[in-house]
């Protein structure tokens, strides 16, 4: 199985430097809103994805819902660089969202987390 990582995020520098930081360990895919990211998942085979929180038209939760309602199988990982306990909770308690990672990321603990996620979508 190709492990191939959706990431979403409004911010190009972002999607550049998580295609730089990953492009050696999973094959990456990347949007710049939530609804292109619905339309990459509906023509490839993606079981992690991970999403920026703050998005215009579009926020990562409510993206996160849309995916998990037709696919709850797919591990999704939420990225914010705001702390807003209140969204993280109820992502959690819905088990909307695998990990909660605050920005800016740390490639190492980030790598760890989407290795991990990929174990757990293998073991579902």
């Amino acid at each position: 199985m190709e492990r191939k990582v959706l990431y979403v995020d409004d911010e190009r520098i972002n999607l550049e430097l998580f295609k730089i930081n990953f492009r050696n360990d999973f094959s990456i895919v990347v949007a710049d809103s939530a609804q292109e990211g619905l339309d990459i998942l509906k023509n490839e085979d993606i079981n992690v994805i991970i999403s920026d929180l703050k998005m215009p038209h579009m926020n990562g939760i409510d993206f996160i819902e849309r995916i998990k309602r037709e696919n709850p199988q797919k591990i999704c990982i939420l990225l914010t660089a705001f702390m807003e306990s209140e969204v993280m909770l109820r992502a959690i308690n819905e088990e909307l969202v695998y990990r909660y990672i605050m920005k800016p990321w740390k490639k190492d603990e980030l790598r760890e987390i989407i290795e991990s996620a990929f174990k757990r979508f293998e073991n579902s």
